[in-house]
């Protein structure tokens, strides 16, 4: 009797542990599911990648290039196109040469017509503000009086011109007399108070109006106001009442 009963206990204890792992298998199963539920519902924070286009190359053309003829002399180029080692301890008013380089996008050739990028360039030793009037422009200006006395002088920007070589800056400023003018001719004024300086017609075509009408009413200061401005014309002395010059 207790033989049969040992084997029924066995089986009894086998069975209580597999049934213990069963359970147990089915709670860590459904964690690990719920786990995974969970990180499916809710994947995280999440990266987000930005493509940075890559730069486009440049293909702007330099201001200077349009002011550089194309597989010309380099000698001749403006000097706006070249690079130079200049020397400004060089003597005033003598030859000198520099070591020249044409900048990027220029094109120039030497004297066999081959292409050239470093080259020798003669010139005169001088700052640019020393050249003669004949080798830069200036900027005018009609607010001054051109006959004033002593003359007015007005501050201008003045720019040296392409093909002149020179030291220093190229736009510098410069103190000019006043030489502007709005078109009158001295000839037409004096031959205006010759003929009709009576009744004032120099003047009023001077646009000198108030001094006009004063020789119309007084016929011309009988006379002695006339010949007055005859003189006054003639030097030039009388001029347009804006302060212009003559023509």
């Amino acid at each position: 009797m207790a033989a049969g009963v040992r084997p029924l206990r066995g089986l009894s204890a086998l069975c209580r542990v597999l049934l213990f792992l069963s359970q147990f298998c089915i709670l860590s199963g459904g964690e690990q599911s719920q786990a995974l539920a969970q990180s499916i519902k809710d994947p995280g924070p999440t990266r987000t990648f930005t493509v940075v286009p890559r730069a486009a190359e440049s293909t702007e053309i330099p201001p200077y290039v349009m002011k550089c003829p194309s597989n010309g002399l380099c000698s001749r180029l403006p000097a706006d196109c070249i690079d130079c080692t200049t020397n400004f301890s060089c003597t005033y008013g003598k030859p000198v040469t520099f070591d020249c380089a044409v900048k990027p996008s220029v094109t120039c050739v030497d004297q066999d017509f081959k292409s050239q990028k470093n080259f020798i360039i003669n010139m005169t030793c001088r700052f640019c503000w020393q050249l003669p009037e004949t080798d830069y422009e200036c900027s005018n200006s009609t607010s001054c009086m051109t006959v004033a006395c002593p003359r007015q002088r007005y501050t201008a920007n003045c720019t040296v011109r392409d093909h002149v070589h020179c030291l220093g800056n190229r736009t510098f400023p410069k103190m000019l007399y006043c030489n502007w003018t709005g078109g009158y001719k001295w000839s037409t004024a004096l031959a205006l108070s010759i003929t009709l300086g009576g009744f004032g017609a120099d003047r009023f075509y001077l646009g000198q109006w108030r001094e006009g009408l004063g020789k119309l009413f007084s016929f011309g200061g009988l006379g002695i106001w006339t010949l007055i401005d005859v003189l006054l014309i003639g030097v030039g002395y009388v001029g347009p009442a804006d302060g212009s010059l003559y023509i």
